[in-house]
């Protein structure tokens, strides 16, 4: 419920009203003083408050909108909008369907895991051992960079599992992977890194959170190798998701992984490794993180999202010294997440309950790719499924010209699916009919007849 007649106790400083009220409002809520769903005073309101004109708090408010710091909507006032929940998937397309209210019957949105088999009792059993044990001070404030006591369980499982070689004072812990993203992009601007290349398909929010750091975003091809990291030009940094490519689901190239590492030496630029879900490669063991070939010019990301919930907000990135002064002006002395989770998430993982949550979830992801492969299979040659056998997602490619038919029957259906084109890159011409099927969120109970409405949109055999 939104909190009405909230007094704000703005500093709006700087020679330039405007400037200066936007940069203390952001300020407000990124630091957490303004929550979610707060109602703000009417700009009439603000400006008597302020004493400055009514225009200035209007074109302040509006560009905070613009940057989805809050929303609008007629009757309800302005109001701080809710960035984690904007974070955690990409824009689907709009449509008339789908912008309706209607929630739909089955869930097969890429990025989403079974959030019905949380570890409610091992996490319930982790927060009580974490609070008990946590000094006093643990309580008093977050250190920008995150606890100790997570961190270097972090290091101790990222060395063990992905083959990250790093020390806790590295990893800086973020609100999720795409908060770490903005942070960085935040970071390069300080740089003065004009451009991150990114892949030519990939995650809009991704694209977008860089664009609204005034970073250029050029695409590079992607093929059934990976992406095109042979083609990186000048100096800058690029951003990659080398274990399992988002949303194609084929791994980097050994050789091009190399590439990208020479890249980055001779240019002196950054690799941005996005790990959203390496701990789930289901036909052989994982292939490590590309961070290990070069820790001085590779930026590590990785969340807790995938493999246990989306909403424990937790994240954490692997940075090169280099980076780290630049990183910590952009923090401000802030830290970012909750200290009981962040405590709680470490005695987890030293008590090797993340482990067994892992491989129980490795299980059940890897039947239900089974199935789904099963059933494709019996398409025919009317729809493929390239990619590698990993993570909580999966192409499946169409015949030419026929994605939109093929989303607007899941729409009429009321089944949640993705067509490729909705990561494509906007500069990038349209290639490929496909469907982006996340296999991971549905209930155990609820897969059965999510599969069987996935088949019942696909062409039949030709």
């Amino acid at each position: 419920m939104s909190r009405v007649g909230v007094d704000l106790h703005l500093d709006v400083r700087g020679p330039k009203v405007l400037a200066g009220l936007t940069g203390a409002l952001r300020d407000a809520v990124r630091t957490g003083r303004l929550t979610p769903g707060t109602k703000l005073p009417s700009s009439r309101s603000l400006a008597l408050d302020l004493g400055i004109a009514r225009n200035t708090v209007v074109a302040a408010y509006a560009e905070l909108i613009d940057e989805g710091w809050l929303t609008a909507r007629q009757g309800a006032g302005t109001q701080v909008a809710d960035r984690r929940q904007a974070v955690a998937e990409p824009r689907p397309p709009v449509t008339k369907q789908q912008s309706s209210d209607e929630r739909p019957l089955h869930d097969l949105r890429p990025g989403r895991p079974d959030v019905s088999s949380f570890p409610r009792a091992a996490w319930v059993k982790a927060t009580r051992r974490a609070t008990e044990h946590a000094p006093g001070s643990a309580f008093v404030a977050t250190p920008p960079a995150g606890r100790m006591e997570l961190r270097r369980a972090l290091a101790d499982y990222l060395a063990r599992t992905r083959g990250v070689y790093t020390d806790p004072e590295r990893i800086v812990i973020s609100s999720g992977a795409s908060h770490g993203i903005a942070l960085l992009a935040a970071a390069l601007r300080v740089r003065r890194t004009g451009a991150v290349a990114v892949e030519a398909y990939g995650m809009p929010l991704h694209r977008e959170l860089l664009g609204r750091a005034g970073l250029r975003t050029p695409p590079i091809p992607v093929d059934q190798h990976g992406a095109r990291t042979d083609r990186l030009a000048g100096g800058g940094a690029v951003l990659l998701t080398p274990a399992h490519q988002f949303p194609t689901g084929v791994a980097l190239d050994a050789r091009r992984r190399a590439a990208a590492v020479d890249w980055a030496r001779a240019n002196g630029g950054l690799v941005i490794e996005d790990d959203y879900d390496g701990e789930f490669r289901y036909d052989r063991k994982p292939v490590g993180a590309l961070q290990g070939l070069d820790p001085d010019h590779v930026v590590y990301l990785g969340t807790a999202s995938k493999a246990i919930a989306p909403a424990l907000r937790i994240g954490w990135m692997v940075v090169p010294d280099s980076l780290a002064a630049d990183l910590a002006r952009v923090l401000g002395g802030m830290g970012v997440t909750g200290i009981v989770e962040q405590l709680a998430l470490a005695e987890l993982l030293d008590s090797g309950g993340y482990d067994k949550h892992v491989r129980i979830m490795r299980g059940r992801y890897r039947q239900r790719r089974d199935e789904l492969v099963e059933m494709v299979a019996g398409r025919g040659e009317s729809v493929r499924m390239p990619g590698i056998a990993a993570g909580l997602h999966a192409l499946i490619e169409l015949p030419r010209d026929t994605e939109k038919a093929t989303v607007a029957s899941a729409v009429s259906r009321r089944l949640a699916v993705y067509g490729l084109d909705l990561f494509r890159h906007p500069t990038v011409p349209r290639d490929r009919d496909a469907l982006v099927v996340g296999f991971g969120a549905p209930s155990p109970s609820g897969w059965p007849s999510a599969l069987n409405a996935l088949s019942r949109i696909l062409p039949d055999r030709l």
